[in-house]
């Protein structure tokens, strides 16, 4: 949504920006409900979600126009999965990819390579990719199990 107003005089862009970020978020607490409830329907038991992000960096630190609409982008998909998740009573945990592999090894007690091949491991029946964004919710997944 910050995309849409960088073209924009500030003030305008505002108000071209806030009704899409209302949609987003409206838009996840529906998605969110919705995923827990058909996860509960057929018998899981949700713990807790984990959110892998890219930077803690405030967006408003970023000078450049467009690195910053992303970085504002993904401080509110980070955001308004948080939100959901906590409205739905789960516990959530935020880690920055760069520092999840030395936290997934503190956490699981695995030294680092034992735990890239583990989670390497977990993959080979999935049928489908298993890069290194896989890996990484499936490290998040984990330490929210442990």
């Amino acid at each position: 949504p910050y995309h849409a107003g960088l073209e924009l005089p500030k003030g305008q862009a505002a108000k071209v920006v806030a009704p899409l970020v209302e949609r987003v978020e409206r838009f996840a607490d529906r998605s969110m409900a919705e995923l827990f409830r058909e996860y509960r329907e057929r018998g899981h038991r949700i713990l807790g979600t984990g959110i892998v992000v890219g930077s803690n960096v405030d967006p408003a630190s970023i000078r450049n126009d467009h690195i910053r609409a992303h970085a504002e982008e993904g401080r509110l998909f980070r955001a308004v999965l948080e939100k959901a998740a906590k409205g739905s009573g789960y516990v959530t945990a935020v880690t920055v990819e760069k520092e999840l592999l030395e936290k997934a090894s503190k956490a699981l007690r695995r030294p680092v390579p034992r735990l890239k091949q583990e989670v390497t491991a977990m993959g080979r029946g999935t049928g489908g990719p298993w890069r290194w964004d896989e890996k990484a919710a499936a490290l998040s997944a984990w330490m929210i199990l442990a």
